[in-house]
């Protein structure tokens, strides 16, 4: 509540206008759930302010604004969510009463409205859509309208509103101005309305018979309402009763389905078993055929294996004697082949001694050859180093000569230099001399010039073609010896390569004796073989003969007992249909009890529908001898 307090001051404030110290004292104060305001002069401000804080206080219900000597402009803020509204001395009037109109068309939480010593009769208008709005509510139980002047053009207007109305129980309308048309109004909606229990007319020149009349119809409604509850609870103890009887029928014809269900479950287990013995029996049969089929597959494939092995000991016989015939074959055609090897070894031998000796005399004779061309190349570095002295000696002579040659030059240069000593005193006559003598050693120097030149290109000329003639017999000597090489080399591959095929062909027959001597060994392993085999088999055709008479016997013993089955299968089978042949009897009994079942529950349901319409009929009769029907009847 002081949260209510503050906030309406902050609403105050807010629009201008100082907080009434009276409303916070009472919004601070302990209200209990209610907010008293009455006897106190509400402005407009506070009006205003309590129609916005009032919508949101949760703890309020129930508002009371008596002589607060609202204007109607007043009254229409605080109107909001409440459960009890007092608005006793306001005055309120035509805007009042619209208000409160709209009020009750739209709220749904008023369950009480007390409106003592207001003017809301005074206006047609205001009060018709008081009344509408009246019509249209079905939550309002209280309605106090006590000194409001409304005359009975307003009281056939709530008499309109109430005939729609079917949630106002209480109406007080004491000290109006409702007349003889106005009761009549209200007592004529009464028999429309049948929930309006208390109508106060005291104060309105209401005629005593009509108020009789009212009070009459006040009483019928009250018994009406009084029948109607304890026919509907009487309705609601048949329907227990009914209920729980038809639950005892369902159980019962629940149990009597569970014990046919449980019986039918019995036989079909008892067919059940007898089927999984008739099928039992007659896997064991199957079984027993199985093995007897078993047994003569296995003597069949033993016989087989009989036959087999007859057969094979037949050509084994026939391989080993095909084995002999290829060894003896194999073994002339082998020692066929070495002796023709050996004959081919033995030619070959002796074509490679003829070819080694003629190898060796061809070795010889190059060899000779080789002799003869060192010879020559001896010969021939003889004269190559003669030739190589005469060069020497020829380039020794051409050096001397040019010595000579330079001597004479410088001699002459002497005797030129002594004459022109001699002469220079005689320059002018002596210079044709001069000159004469000058040209004639200028000529003599080119004349030994061309000579040495002629010389030295001709020596030249000789020792080249003699080197060319020597590298010649040079390069015939080189290839000649190479060829006799490469025949020497040619003769040495061939004896290797003879050598190496006589190896081959001893390494050859001595495999061949090896492999005749493996195939010997081998033949004598088969040998071997076959006797333990044929051994072998004896012991198992013996073997398999006695587990053949050993089944004979088994197939003996087993044929007595699929006999035996057979005579128990018979006899349960003529047990079982003795037992079937009981079942269907019963069966058919028990049939018959669920029929007599069904007709009794047929008729219980026939006599509780009997019951029922009986109960029904009572209940007419009762409601039509009440006060309230014969007053029904009447109308």
């Amino acid at each position: 509540m002081e949260q209510l307090g503050r906030e309406y001051a902050r609403l105050c404030a807010a629009a201008g206008a100082a907080p009434q110290e009276a409303v916070l004292r009472r919004l601070r104060g302990p209200g209990g759930g209610r907010l008293d305001l009455a006897a106190q002069s509400l402005s407009l401000p506070t009006c205003s302010a309590l129609g916005r804080l009032l919508p949101g206080a949760a703890p309020l219900a129930a508002l009371a604004l008596g002589d607060c000597g609202l204007s109607e402009e007043g009254a229409a803020g605080p109107l909001s969510l409440w459960r009890g509204l007092l608005f006793q001395g306001n005055n309120l009037r035509t805007t009042g009463a619209e208000a409160l109109g709209k009020l009750l068309r739209q709220n749904k939480s008023i369950r009480s409205l007390t409106l003592e010593w207001n003017s809301l009769g005074m206006w047609e208008e205001g009060f018709s859509f008081f009344c509408q709005g009246l019509r249209a509510n079905n939550f309002l139980q209280r309605l106090d309208l006590r000194n409001n002047q409304i005359n009975h053009q307003g009281a056939g207007e709530l008499a309109m509103a109430l005939t729609q109305n079917t949630s106002l129980q209480e109406l007080d309308l004491r000290w109006n101005n409702i007349g003889l048309l106005g009761g009549r109004a209200l007592l004529n909606c009464l028999h429309s309305n049948k929930t309006l229990k208390r109508l106060e007319l005291a104060g309105n020149n209401v005629p005593g018979d009509i108020l009789k009349a009212v009070e009459q119809a006040l009483d019928h409604n009250q018994d009406r309402e009084t029948i109607l509850s304890e026919a509907q609870n009487q309705v609601n103890i048949l329907s227990k009763e009914v209920l729980s009887l038809k639950d005892e029928k369902n159980k019962q014809f629940m149990d009597f389905v569970d014990t046919v269900d449980k019986q039918k479950e019995e036989r079909a287990r008892s067919e059940k078993m007898s089927a999984a013995r008739v099928s039992q029996l007659q896997e064991a049969l199957d079984e027993q055929y199985s093995i007897m089929n078993s047994l003569k597959t296995k003597l069949q494939m033993t016989e087989a294996a009989l036959t087999l092995s007859e057969q094979k000991v037949h050509t084994l016989g026939e391989l080993l004697s095909a084995m002999k015939q290829e060894q003896n074959s194999v073994a002339e055609s082998h020692f066929r082949e070495l002796q023709q090897q050996k004959q081919e070894g033995a030619d070959r031998e002796s074509k490679l001694l003829h070819d080694l000796s003629a190898a060796s005399e061809k070795n010889l004779l190059l060899r000779n050859q080789v002799d003869e061309l060192e010879r020559k190349c001896k010969v021939q570095q003889d004269q190559l180093f003669q030739v190589k002295q005469d060069l020497t000696n020829t380039t020794a002579e051409l050096k001397l000569r040019a010595v000579e040659a330079e001597e004479r030059l410088e001699m002459e240069k002497r005797r030129f230099k002594q004459s022109l000593e001699d002469m220079e005193s005689l320059r002018v006559k002596e210079v044709r001399e001069l000159s004469q003598a000058k040209a004639a050693a200028l000529a003599e120097r080119g004349r030994a010039e061309e000579e040495l030149i002629k010389v030295r290109s001709q020596a030249r000329l000789e020792e080249q073609q003699r080197l060319e003639h020597l590298e010649e017999k040079l390069r015939l000597m080189t290839e000649s010896r190479d060829e006799a090489q490469n025949c020497c080399l040619k003769q040495k591959e061939m004896v290797a390569e003879a050598q190496a095929k006589a190896k081959q062909l001893s390494l050859y027959a001595d495999g061949l004796k090896r492999r005749l001597e493996e195939l010997q060994q081998h033949v004598d392993r088969k040998e071997e073989e076959k006797v333990t085999e044929l051994n072998k088999v004896k012991v198992e055709l013996q073997e398999q003969i006695g587990h053949l008479e050993a089944e004979r016997t088994a197939q003996d013993g087993l044929r007595e007992k699929i006999a035996a089955l057979e005579r128990q299968l018979k006899a349960l089978s003529s047990n079982h249909r003795e037992a079937l042949l009981d079942k269907e009897g019963e069966i058919s009994l028990l049939l018959e009890k669920l029929r007599m079942k069904e007709a009794e529950i047929s008729r219980m349901r026939e006599e509780e529908a009997q019951r029922a319409s009986f109960l029904q009929n009572a209940i007419m009769a009762y409601v039509q001898g009440s006060p309230l029907g014969t007053h029904s009847s009447r109308k």
